[in-house]
């Protein structure tokens, strides 16, 4: 008996994501924080976790936590559910929408996960190629949007891996000719200082998601959907009971107890990306974009295979995005601490002058 054969068509046609570990001094891959909360405040949420009861199921729903980030985003409390990271609302959101013949739209290259979890799901995903400029391809999306009829649209704001953050024009003009939902995801939204949450009252087709996998806690898998209540109220039905394990609850809350370090934290990547960022456009050869997010997205005028694997060997981790296309001989970087970015800066230059 061939078991294969019993998976869907769509899943074994994927390549899936992956999340290799790789050793490294350095790992500035996966857009995390490169900062660890300081020891005292790392004591302080230890302690709060001696009181949790492992023996019990976590609080269905984490009715707390979702009505205190309810009031931290501005929008009342049947407007948001939460997941285990925004991946988990991503599927939901494919799980729950229409049949497998719906189609899917997304802009290329943005986030794989949309793909990956569409097709997955069994809708058909219709792609759309970025501008030259990586802003959204507007006729070309509208005249998909015609044909289509794509029951979820999902755009990345500010964009993974360009780092960019669309025109709000276009993505309001976007919403507009939808008769399906537009899904905008705000992973980076904290290092770019812009946020779409406005738009809510007035589109009932928009839904953003929100994650505190980028401000320091990717460890806990935490996103956030935030929509109509009565789109909320369904997609809910999809969600498992116990999806937030109390943990996760607990160190959520402490984010909002102490803020302040959070985003001082924040504040400071920003300001090392800056940093970064002119560093870059000095070194010959290397073409680093403009960034709104906790990224650097740059192409190079050599191969990206090789210089990745000598970074690599060097024990500094970056993403290696080289595949035919716009993305020939591109890469990402994370913005690090400033001793990360000065250890991969100092050694990328080494390794072109060689």
């Amino acid at each position: 008996m061939d078991l294969i054969t019993l998976i869907k068509k769509e899943v074994r046609e994927q390549e899936g994501y992956r999340a290799d570990i790789v050793p490294s001094r350095a790992k500035m891959d996966a857009n995390e924080s490169p900062f660890s909360l300081p020891s005292a405040l790392k004591k302080e949420l230890f302690d709060k976790m001696q009181n949790i009861s492992l023996n019990r199921y976590p609080e269905p729903g984490a009715p707390l936590i979702r009505k205190r980030f309810a009031g931290y985003y501005g929008v009342a409390d049947d407007m948001i559910m939460i997941g285990n990271g925004s991946d988990e609302l991503i599927q939901i959101l494919c799980t729950a929408l229409v049949n497998s013949s719906s189609v899917v739209m997304v802009p290329v290259p943005t986030f794989v996960m949309y793909k990956i979890i569409a097709s997955s799901s069994g809708h058909r995903v219709a792609e759309v190629p970025l501008s030259t400029s990586f802003d959204l391809d507007l006729p070309a999306m509208l005249s998909r949007i015609a044909e289509d009829a794509p029951v979820l649209t999902f755009l990345s704001y500010p964009n993974s891996p360009t780092s960019n953050c669309f025109s709000e024009k276009s993505i309001a003009t976007i919403i507009e000719a939808s008769r399906g939902i537009v899904v905008v995801d705000e992973a980076y939204g904290s290092f770019a200082g812009k946020t779409l949450l406005p738009l809510l009252k007035k589109y009932e087709n928009l839904v953003i998601l929100k994650t505190l996998s980028k401000v320091g806690l990717a460890a806990i898998r935490m996103g956030f959907l935030i929509g109509p209540p009565t789109l909320v109220r369904e997609l809910d039905k999809v969600r498992l009971p116990y999806n937030i394990n109390t943990l996760s609850q607990v160190a959520a809350g402490f984010y909002l107890d102490h803020i302040d370090t959070f985003l001082g934290q924040t504040g400071d990547i920003i300001a090392s990306r800056e940093e970064l960022l002119r560093a870059l456009e000095k070194i010959r050869g290397v073409h680093p974009y403009h960034s709104d997010a906790n990224f650097i997205f740059f192409s190079c005028d050599f191969d990206t295979d090789h210089i990745y694997s000598l970074l690599a060997q060097e024990g500094i981790l970056i993403k290696n995005l080289n595949s035919p296309g716009v993305l020939k001989n591109c890469m990402r970087v994370t913005v690090g601490n400033r001793e990360e970015n000065q250890e991969f800066l100092k050694t990328i230059k080494k390794i072109l002058l060689k």
